[in-house]
């Protein structure tokens, strides 16, 4: 009883010395503790956490300002490209009109060559056969005045003029039925040869 009554006499609510002093000398060890084990482990990890953070975004940024550049450089290629390629092919399109112009050109001179050359033939031909008919229509022509003169032309100088008389006037009656026609006289000999 003497507790009890050594009891009643203290206030319940202030604790006792021994405690107190326990009290604080485990809080001053603990915040000992903490103050040098805990609180620096916690700046380090904050620290390693921020320093990791800034760094990702450090490196995000810069790797985006490294895609953007790689985009820029993608985009200034793609254009050179497509302006090589519109170069090329406007070159490409500009020789291929020059060899087509050149093919027109040649197969024209050929062209050209070729009708001259039929021409030159035509002539040709046409002359050798004006020679042929001469000789023969002479011929017949001498001996046709001879028989309707009556009289013989062996005389080689009656005989010549009176073949150039009637080769002229074949030549006239030629052309006059040649403009008639609306065709040249060289046309006058083909359709007796067409018969």
């Amino acid at each position: 009883m003497s507790i009890l009554a050594a009891a009643e006499g203290a206030n319940p609510l202030i604790p006792p010395v021994g405690e107190i002093i326990i009290g604080t000398i485990a809080f001053a060890v603990l915040a000992f503790v903490v103050i040098k084990f805990v609180a620096p482990r916690f700046e380090q990890v904050f620290k390693a956490r921020r320093e990791a953070i800034e760094g990702g975004i450090e490196r995000a940024e810069a790797m985006q300002a490294e895609a953007k550049a790689s985009l820029e450089q993608y985009r200034a290629q793609l254009a050179e490209a497509r302006t090589e390629a519109a170069q090329i092919r406007d070159t490409a399109r500009a020789e291929g009109q020059q060899i087509l112009e050149e093919l027109r050109a040649q197969a024209q001179e050929e062209s050209a060559r070729i009708v001259a050359r039929g021409e030159e033939q035509l002539a040709a031909n046409r002359q050798q056969v004006v020679q042929q008919l001469r000789g023969q229509i002479g011929t017949l022509a001498v001996e046709l005045a001879g028989r309707v003169v009556g009289e013989s032309l062996t005389d080689d100088a009656r005989r010549s003029g009176t073949v150039d008389r009637f080769l002229d006037q074949l030549d006239g009656m030629s052309a006059t039925t040649a403009s008639a026609d609306g065709r040249g006289g060289s046309s006058a000999y083909a359709p007796q040869g067409d018969r």
